[in-house]
Parts: structure tokens; sequence; C-alpha cells
């Protein structure tokens, strides 16, 4: 058993005299199972306690055994859970990767990386054996990161059940931790092109013995072509025996599932014609198969390797996110002397003061305490510019600190933090499927055994035919229609798709979403945060006396400099901080402020109230101007000074949104809970010909569930909290919000960097990634279409169909990847119009 060493520690770890186990604290026997940690060796009082802690130290949970209050109940007994597993139990190594599930009482959610992975077979066998279990509630497996989000009910099972079901399927699961995904990644590609070079050294050595073969044409004499046989045979034992030892691992785990995966037939088709091979050659009679064995091996390997890499590119964004944050950080000691300490940032917990240096990443989510910097937050929300921070401002962890030196008080930590709800809904927007996704799994789940009967009533029809070929037509029947391609269709082309929508800014956070959005029809706005700006600004001044402009805001800056009102802070942001000094000011609560400035009393407010001062009525023809924006007033003794007309503008950015989504043939709503005319006067802004204004949530709910009645497809943008009655109803939401904000919104799709200018684009991207997927799946029905039928009547040789079924599956990922190139956009041309 290998114990974990810190790098810095001692070459000979000391010994720790403690008389109980170290995990336990059961007293030590004479025989003692020894545990490194920390640099100091311990001992425990059985192989259950030695695997426990060990499996703790392994996965970088060793801060257990330094903040734990009491000891672990002994692992001399496990109850039919392995020892290695009933620690995941433990609340306190749970701390690090589960969370609480949202919305749900006595339920956990848990991230968890999945080894074994071989296909898109994997996925299914394990989510359908998991979703059985008593008390899980949800269970979804991403095929390209190999990461599993699972959600129990802990009153009806437990973590250490969970995990125990995983491997009694032939696969691993333990914690996902970013390093040991590198790391499996790693050692996974390594072994990978080992077995890849094997079976193409192999096949490249067979080539030449079998060529010369071929060529002579039965003039080669018995004993040398004997020779050929046995000298190929050797070469292909490798291929055989070790090369091909993940599809023969697949497809037994299939069998013992009681279910026949994608790996049967090519294990099937390698088996039988290597020992038919085998036979040949101790008979000296007949054909030999050892070239077409071992290039078939090669091209399959050579296709997961590739598939591999595509996977790794697609990928690579969420995994960036993943890294994002740093595996230590600078912590201060809370004897309050401003002395720091270098922990890892697992072992942070709220109310933590951090100190982040120029350059770092920030370790969790907080709030500036001390210091001022600017941080980029680019990987999280997609916004290119830094942002500023100073005290009292939000951090969100994995954003860089750029300039100064800072120290935060931690908020969230581990799976509570906004980076790992990106990520977590990243991945159930890969893991879940569309319509089209699933009636093509179901198809594949019956593939593969109409293949095999149709291989066997094949073979026996050959057989009856011409018995020398009937093997070689079955097993490249078995070869060459391997559904792979029909089954990898849609996780290649989402996790591509998604990848590249966030690098736009945009988070999916649910697979069906691009599907949906791709056949809306009408596209809904709320109108106040979404198609405008949700904060009031200087619209225009209307002067009504000798005052010029500039000293009308100035006075009105001076009186409103004393209100929070956002009417007052737009006032003062239009006077841009440049006003007197206002003395014995008074506030009237919904009404408006009343001041000396300059030795002349001023009120500033709503018109009545600004009349009882000087007992003047406004003019009627400007008294209407209120219906379509809010108004106030500013007078003094004598009478009216100005008028300031404020309102909530429009998004510089939504008339170019608005113009493209109506090119593209939507059709285009408002509805907004301000005034009528208020409403009316954004909608003609914009050209949005169907409005409605002063509509409540139930108003809302109700004209969207008329237009889904007429058979529309809706698309509902909001601002994700407000609005969450009818973005719920929508087939599809949309919602603008940062990233501090993304935890509390549940909507499809969000907008993170809080701009309209990409939402026309992540409309033309969904209809490039449901193309996309209704190619991929053309193309595996057409192929498997056009290639049983050929191996059936024998025109396929196993080479042949060995190079056939690898080129489907890559043609499938090839065309994915496509979607990670960026389109070009189609705002700016219809700005251009």
């Amino acid at each position: 058993m290998t114990a974990i060493t810190p790098v810095s520690g001692p070459r000979h770890p000391a010994k720790d005299t403690a008389a109980g186990c170290f995990h336990c604290g059961l007293p030590l026997d004479a025989a003692v199972f020894p545990v490194t940690l920390d640099g100091i060796e311990h001992d425990t009082c059985c192989r259950g306690c030695q695997a426990v802690a060990q499996t703790i130290v392994d996965n970088g949970l060793g801060a257990y055994y330094r903040n734990r209050t009491a000891p672990a109940p002994s692992a001399r007994s496990s109850g039919g859970v392995p020892a290695e597993l009933g620690v995941y139990d433990m609340p306190e190594v749970q701390r690090n990767f589960v969370r609480d599930a949202p919305a749900a009482v006595h339920e956990k959610e848990a991230s968890l990386l999945i080894d074994g992975v071989t296909c898109a077979a994997c996925v299914w066998l394990i989510e359908q054996r998991l979703a059985r279990l008593p008390g899980v509630r949800a269970v979804a497996l991403n095929y390209a990161t190999r990461r599993a989000r699972i959600r129990w009910d802990t009153q009806v099972t437990a973590l250490s059940t969970i995990l125990r079901a995983v491997a009694d399927l032939g696969y691993n699961a333990h914690p996902y931790d970013s390093g040991r995904a590198e790391e499996r990644l790693r050692r996974e590609r390594s072994v990978l092109l080992w077995r890849l070079f094997i079976a193409g050294f192999s096949m490249m050595q067979v080539m030449m013995y079998a060529i010369p073969v071929y060529i002579a044409g039965g003039a080669m004499t018995p004993d040398i072509e004997q020779l050929m046989r046995i000298a190929s045979l050797v070469l292909t034992l490798p291929v055989a025996l070790w090369s091909a030892v993940p599809f023969y691992t697949g497809a037994w785990r299939d069998l013992r599932s009681r279910r026949v995966g994608m790996d049967v037939p090519v294990a099937l088709g390698i088996v039988i014609a290597f020992t038919a091979s085998v036979g040949a050659t101790w008979n000296a009679a007949g054909e030999v198969y050892f070239d077409s064995v071992s290039m078939f091996v090669f091209l399959l390997l050579a296709a997961r390797f590739l598939e591999m890499a595509g996977r790794a590119r697609a990928v690579q964004t969420q995994e960036q996110l993943v890294r994002l944050v740093p595996a230590t950080a600078e912590r201060l000691m809370k004897d309050g002397a401003g002395a720091t300490e270098r922990v890892a940032v697992a072992s942070l917990q709220p109310d933590d003061l951090v100190r982040v240096r120029p350059g770092g990443a920030i370790p969790a989510d907080g709030v500036v305490v001390d210091g001022v910097s600017t941080a980029d937050e680019s990987l999280l929300t997609g916004e290119s510019h830094p942002v500023a921070k100073g005290p009292g401002d939000l951090l969100t962890g994995g954003a860089v600190n750029l300039d100064g030196v800072i120290t935060m008080r931690v908020r969230r930590v581990g799976e509570d933090t906004v980076l790992a709800g990106i990520v977590r809904l990243m991945d159930r927007a890969q893991s879940e499927k569309p319509r089209i996704a699933l009636a093509a799994d179901r198809v594949a789940q019956w593939f593969v055994a109409i293949l095999l009967l149709l291989t066997a009533i094949t073979f026996a029809v050959w057989w009856q035919i011409e018995p020398a070929r009937a093997l070689w037509v079955a097993v490249a029947m078995l070869v060459v229609t391997c559904p792979c391609a029909l089954s990898l269709a849609t996780p290649a082309a989402l996790t591509a798709a998604t990848g590249a929508a966030y690098r736009a800014g945009v988070l999916v956070t649910r697979g069906t979403a691009l599907e949906t959005l791709a056949r809306a029809t009408h596209f809904v706005f709320d109108k106040t945060g979404t198609l405008t700006s949700g904060h009031m600004v200087l619209a225009g001044v209307k002067l009504l006396s000798v005052d010029t402009r500039a000293q009308s805001l100035a006075h009105a800056a001076a009186l409103e400099s004393w209100s929070e009102h956002p009417v007052g802070r737009a006032l003062v942001a239009a006077a841009q901080g440049v006003h007197p000094v206002a003395s014995g000011v008074r506030t009237v609560a919904g009404q408006g402020v009343e001041g000396v400035v300059s030795g002349r009393l001023l009120r500033i407010g709503k018109p009545p109230f600004v009349a009882e001062l000087h007992r003047q009525a406004l003019p009627p023809e400007l008294d209407c101007i209120a219906d379509a924006v809010s108004m106030v007033a500013l007078g003094d003794e004598r009478g009216w000074i100005a008028l300031f007309m404020l309102d909530d503008v429009v998004r510089h950015d939504a008339p170019a949104m608005i113009r493209a989504l109506a090119a593209d043939g939507l059709q285009l709503a408002l509805l907004s809970g301000d005034r009528p005319q208020r409403a009316a006067h954004t909608a003609a802004e914009l050209g949005i010909a169907e409005y409605r204004g002063g509509a409540t949530p139930a108003d809302k709910l109700s004209w969207v569930r008329e237009l889904q009645a007429q058979g529309a497809i809706v698309a509902m943008v909001g601002d994700g909290v407000n609005d969450a009655p009818v973005l719920a109803q929508a087939q599809v939401s949309i919602a603008l919000g940062g990233g501090t904000e993304l935890a509390q919104i549940s909507a499809d799709i969000i907008l993170m960097a809080d701009r309209l200018d990409t939402l026309a684009e992540t409309v033309r991207a969904s209809r490039r990634t449901l193309r996309v997927i209704r190619q991929n799946l053309a193309w595996a029905v057409v192929y498997n279409a056009v290639a049983l039928p050929l191996a059936m009547a024998g025109l396929v040789t196993p080479l042949v169909a060995a190079i056939g079924m690898s080129a489907s599956s890559l043609l499938v990922v090839a065309n994915a990847l496509r979607l990670l190139r960026p389109a070009v956009a189609g705002t700016a041309a219809v700005q251009q119009r």
C-alpha cells in the first residue's frame, strides 16, 4: 500500500506513538497496519481501518483527521459494504464534494468521477443501474467528462451503497477532483497509446507475411505458407491478448449485466476471427485472418484515441473552469496578529479571512473587506473588461485578482460556490438528451440484439451455400454494423455546442434547451431589466425659469444627494457630482425633498408637492408628459424652475438583437408590468408590434398559455427572478444574470455577461446544433442500412468492415466538432442593414 507523503516532508516519515488506532481509536494489537499522513506514520488496528484511512489520504481528504472531534467508527465490520467505500458516508468526508439538494428534504447531491467508461453504452448501463436503486432520485453521467451527478435520499440509501453498485458493474467511482481527473485522463491516454502502438506494430509486421501469401495465390509451398501463418500468429498474440482487452472487458461487463452492449459484437468478431485463424494454423489448412484481426483492433483503437482527443477538445472550456480554483489559499490566522498560513482550499470555511495577491486566483466566493483591485471574470461571465473591486464588493471563486492585494471574507466554499454551480449546470446540459436522441438510444438498445440474431441466421444460410465463407461473413457483419455512431451522434454534438456557447458568454443549463430553442416560433420579452437597463436615467430637462440647465440640475442634485431614491441617484449621477451643499433638508416620504440651496428655499419631487410652495398649477400641456416617463419638478417660492424627465432607457444592444430575431422569422412580443403607455413607448422604439402593459405575473402566465394553445413554441426572456412563473411555463426560458446570481436562476439558458447581443447568435447556434445531430443520426442510419445488407451478401471483408465502422464513428465526432468553430455573427449584418 502506497502512503502519500508531502514533498517537503522527511525522507523517512516520523512515527506516531499514540496507543490507539489512528482511525477508530480502538486498542492496537501486536500486528499493526501503518498509514502515512503529513509525513507521520500512524498505526491502525486492522486492514479495514487501514484501507479506510488510506482512501481518505489518497483522495486528498486528510483534513478530516486534522479537524475531527471524535474517532471514526471501526471498519472491522463493514456490513456488506467494503471499508474503503464506507468512509464516504462520513459527514466530515462528504463535506468536500456533497451538497444538499435544492428544494428537497433529506436529499443530497454528489459529483463523482467514473473510471472505465469507454462508450455511450457504458453511460446507459450505469445510469440505468443506479436509477433502479431505492432512494436514488436522479443520476446523469456526462460521457465527455466521465463526471456523474447523483442525487439520493439519505433516509433510504447511503452513498457507499451507490458506489458499491457502480463497483459491481466493473467501474470505479470516487469524488470528483480536477487533478485526479487530469491524471486519470493522462493515464488512460498513455495506456491507449501503448495498446495502439502494439496493434499498429503487429499489423505492419503481419501484413509483411500476409501480402506474399496473397500475391503467390497458391503457388507458395505448404511449409513456407505454414511458416508465414505461425509467424503471423506469434505477432498477433499481443494484439488479441492485450491490445483488445478493453473490448473484452466491456463485453463481459455487458453480459454480466444481462444486456447486449456495443462491445459484444466487436469482441465476438475479434475472438471468432482469431480462434478460427488459430485453428487453421494448427490444422495447416484453411484461411487465416491474422492481418484482419490486428488491423481491426488497430483501427478501433485509433478511432477511440481520436474520439478521446475530440472529446477533450469539446470539454476544454469546462475543464478550464474546473481548474480555475487554486489548490491552496493564504488564510489569515485567527490570532489577530496578521500572520497567514498556507492551507488547502478544500479546508476553507465560511467567515475565514483570506489574502489574495496580484495575479492570484480567488479561492472561494466571498466579499472584499480590505484593499482595492480589479478582477478578471472573463471565464466566469464572459465580461472581457476587468471589474473594479473594493470593500463590500462580491468576489467569485475562480476570478483572477489583477492589481492590488485584497483581503476577503469567505462566504461560500466547495459545491456551494458560483463556479461549482456553473459546472453543475453545464454537466446537466450535456447529460440531458433531446427527444430525438432518446429515440436514437431506444433504437440502439435493440439494434445489437437484432444484429446478433441476423448474424446467426446469415451464418446458417452461408453454411449451406459456401461453408468456407460463412465464418468470415459473420465476422464482417459483427464488425461493420457496430452502432457506436448512433449513440455518439448526440453526446458529441451537445458537448461541443454547450462548450462553444459558454465561450460566447451563454450558459446552457439543460440539454433539451438547444433543441427547443431551435424550434421556437415566438420570443416573449419582459421589459424592465431585460430590454431596458433596469435603472433610471435622466432623459430630458424642461426649463421653466431663467435658470440654465446646468444650474437647475445642480440645484436638483444638491437636494437629491440626501436621498437614496432611484430618481435621486439618477439626478445626482447626471450632475456628475458638481453641485452646491443644501441645508435644512427635509424629506417627505413619497412626495419629495425640501431644503435651502444657495439661499433659496427649494422643493423637488411630485408636482403637487412642489406646487404647495408657490401655489401655481402646472400647465396642462406639461402634465401629460408623465404618461410616458417618470417626471419630477423643481421649484421655489416664486414658481416652477424645471421639469426633469427620467426613464428606464432601452439597452444599447436591444435594437440590433430585435432586428436579428425578426430577420430570422421569429414572432416577437413584449410583456410588462409597467404602465401601458410606457410599454407602448418601449415597443415602438424597438419595433415590436405586439405588446401588453400593466400585466401581473398571472396575466403573463395566461398570455403565454394562450399562445401555446394556438401551437406556438414560446421562448421567454426575463430577469430570472421576478419572472419565475412565466419562465417556468415557457417551453424554453432565457434569463439575463451576472455570475453572482446564477445560483438563484433556474432558466434553461443564461446570458451570463448580461448582454443581449448574444441571444440572436444563440438561436442560430441552436439550429446548427439540431442540424448536426440530425446529420449524425441520418449518417448512422444510412451507413448501417447500406453496410448490413452488403455484409450479409458477402461483399464486405472483415478488413473493410473494420475500416468502415471506425470511419463512421470518427465522421460523427468530426462533424460535431464543427460546432466549436465560431459562426459568422448575424447581429452585425443586421445592424448594417
